[in-house]
């Protein structure tokens, strides 16, 4: 095992995907991640498109690189054989409610008396403090309550048989869970920074965040209000919504309301969006004025916006970007998305294709920067997968081993810990400990 993190343990009793999801990302970087599960397994075991009985699609997802102990941490056994564990740890990830790790005995302060220096990472709904602090939380229900889905969720529903389900509320974003994978990307930074922390003081310390925190941190763009730089949708949000929502509207017809009153970026009518073209769909990315002046020259029109003397946020400027908007749009049908694509490559504008992510996994440019790589699964077989995510010259990172089964390093794990192979039967025959 190589990486800027090796020698560094990790005892993770963490779940579902965020927790999980940061145990992957500190294990390509060389940490020795221990997954502690109960004797059922994690839950996720059993989540997206299941392999047997005790795997599926999206545990392997969440959690190669792991080594897997199956205990029951109700008994006293287990109890002790976690204390033991810690003992030679520096972090501990977890994401319980707080109640249930101290009646499992792997609270903050009770871990921390026995490795006073232990880093300890905490994930938590909705944080420690508030009226939601003991409420359960996932994904779905943070891009609800923060906005993520009224803002992106698609209003018109699906087919499944005869009838079309979901219309008129939105669709939860399903390219990604993005908040727990928000979330486990902030354990990842603040695991690393605690440890440097670690390294000039020789303090531990517990680290708290949250989904909900992550989530509000990944729309900052759109929650930031700024007093003298005034927003139509904050006016909307507070002085409009209440008096439409006690109307009796529905969603959809509030949200109608909502989207006239956000702030039209004119620069996405044209020059940052999607296309049809004459076969496939492209992307065309311009986020400045040098490279949206660029991307007219290639289309062929004349943006009167980038003339001198015109205020580009102007009412005017804003109904010319629709009309020249649509006339783009029959523009792009006029052309193979290949020769479009050679056109903004020669002319310097950012652009691609649009793919979907299955795609990926045979993509030159995923498989030329080493991103793409090949396991092998007992169950599932060849498993073709996003790799280490950052390369480094000193210390390589490395995806050291697919997804662990049930249970399947108990033995292994509870030998390096000391224990006798008759201690170790001993705690088979009580059930205290099992493998899958």
């Amino acid at each position: 095992m190589t990486g800027p993190l090796q020698g560094i343990r990790i005892v993770e009793f963490s779940q579902i995907i965020a927790g999980p999801i940061s145990g992957v990302l500190l294990s390509d970087l060389g940490a020795e991640v221990i997954k502690v599960e109960p004797p059922w397994g994690d839950v996720w075991r059993q989540g997206t498109a299941p392999i047997g009985k005790t795997d599926s699609k999206g545990f392997i997802a969440v959690n190669r690189g792991k080594r897997s102990i199956c205990l029951d941490l109700r008994s006293v056994e287990g109890r002790a054989i976690i204390h033991r564990l810690v003992k030679s740890a520096d972090v501990v990830t977890v994401n319980n409610r707080v109640d249930v790790l101290d009646a499992l005995g792997i609270g903050y302060d009770t871990l921390k008396g026995i490795k006073p220096n232990l880093i300890y990472s905490e994930i938590t709904a909705f944080g420690r403090e508030g009226s939601y602090a003991n409420n359960p939380g996932y994904d779905l229900v943070m891009q609800g309550l923060t906005g993520v889905m009224a803002s992106e969720g698609i209003l018109d529903g699906y087919q499944v048989g005869e009838h079309r389900l979901n219309v008129g509320v939105p669709r939860y974003v399903t390219a990604m869970p993005m908040v727990d994978y928000a979330t486990g990307y902030s354990v990842v930074q603040s695991v690393c920074a605690a440890l440097f922390h670690r390294e000039r003081t020789g303090q531990g310390q517990k680290i708290e965040t949250s989904l909900f925190a992550n989530a509000l941190t990944i729309q900052g763009l759109g929650m930031t209000d700024v007093e003298n730089a005034p927003a139509p949708a904050f006016d909307f949000v507070r002085n409009e919504l209440p008096l439409l929502r006690e109307s009796g509207l529905t969603h959809a017809e509030i949200d109608a309301i909502y989207r006239e009153r956000r702030q039209r970026p004119y620069a996405s009518y044209i020059y940052y969006r999607s296309y049809q073209t004459a076969d496939l769909a492209i992307t065309l990315g311009c986020l400045s004025e040098p490279l949206r002046k660029k991307a007219a020259d290639c289309i062929g029109v004349h943006d009167i916006r980038f003339d001198e003397g015109w205020v580009q946020s102007s009412e005017e400027a804003l109904r010319f970007a629709e009309e020249l908007a649509y006339e783009v749009e029959q523009i792009m049908l006029t052309k193979m998305a290949e020769e479009w694509l050679t056109i903004f490559d020669a002319g310097g504008v950012p652009a691609g294709p649009m793919l979907y992510v299955e795609e990926m996994v045979d993509h030159e440019q995923a498989r030329a920067t080493g991103m793409i790589i090949e396991q092998q699964h007992p169950i599932g077989g060849r498993v073709l997968a996003a790799g280490p995510l950052s390369r480094w010259s000193e210390t390589p990172t490395e995806a050291v081993r697919i997804s662990p089964g049930l249970g399947e390093h108990t033995r292994e794990v509870l030998a390096e810990a000391g224990f006798s192979e008759t201690d170790i039967q001993q705690f088979y025959n009580s059930g205290t400990v099992r493998t899958g």
